[in-house]
């Protein structure tokens, strides 16, 4: 399996002056922990994530650098240090140095880099431009994926399954901590938790808007305490 075959094709992604109080306000709304850093032109600049946020917040609490620090470290170093600690745009808190891939890299290469480096997204690109980003969560579905079955019915629910997530990933009303898709023969069934009766409905009608889908099956259920749902 290659990076092309679980890679999200269309992440969340910032622009470099966006204010960090936009970027900290779409983690939270969209439940993400980091986004990549493009330019108009889709280039790859960087990524953000919640502990670029956390470490400038700490930064009001640091004490100023001793002289071995400022003996140490470069003049270029300690300016950029002091603009991701205290800069306002996501291109000034962004980590620039990132571990990439692009889209004929095996996932088992991705897998190593993201646990040797503790990172938990890398970028796919084509040249320079993003095209996708493989997660944790993205790896995770690979390792759990059903069994294979007769060539034409897998590849078919396969491919209904990718368009399904590609769809619910952009959909800022399903929950996907506790709504889990399964694809069998064509017929999508949806497994978790909800109370929401217009949720139900969303998801019939998002999943029937599917090309190749035969049917649905909407199996959710009213969630225990204390589970929230929308």
């Amino acid at each position: 399996m290659l990076a092309r075959d679980l890679m999200t094709t269309t992440p969340i992604t910032l622009p470099p002056d966006l204010p960090l109080a936009a970027v900290a306000r779409i983690f939270a709304e969209r439940g993400i922990s980091g986004a990549p850093v493009v330019d108009a032109e889709g280039r790859l600049l960087g990524m953000v994530t919640e502990g670029d946020l956390v470490h400038r917040l700490a930064a009001t609490e640091r004490k100023k650098p001793g002289w071995l620090t400022g003996l140490l470290a470069t003049a270029g170093q300690q300016a950029e240090q002091y603009a991701r600690l205290h800069g306002r745009t996501a291109a000034d808190v962004m980590t620039r140095h990132l571990v990439t891939a692009e889209e004929d890299t095996p996932v088992e290469k991705i897998a190593k880099a993201l646990e040797d480096r503790h990172i938990r997204r890398v970028p796919v690109l084509r040249g320079e431009v993003l095209v996708g980003v493989v997660s944790r969560a993205d790896l995770i579905r690979a390792v759990m994926a059903p069994p294979a079955e007769p060539a034409g019915v897998a590849a078919d629910d396969e491919r209904i399954r990718r368009d399904l997530r590609q769809a619910m990933r952009g959909q800022a009303w399903i929950d996907a901590f506790y709504i889990f898709p399964d694809v069998r023969d064509g017929v999508v069934m949806f497994h978790g938790w909800c109370r929401n009766e217009e949720v139900k409905r969303g998801l019939r009608v998002l999943a029937e808007g599917i090309p190749g889908v035969k049917g649905v099956q909407v199996m959710v259920e009213k969630p225990p305490l204390p589970v929230l749902s929308p």
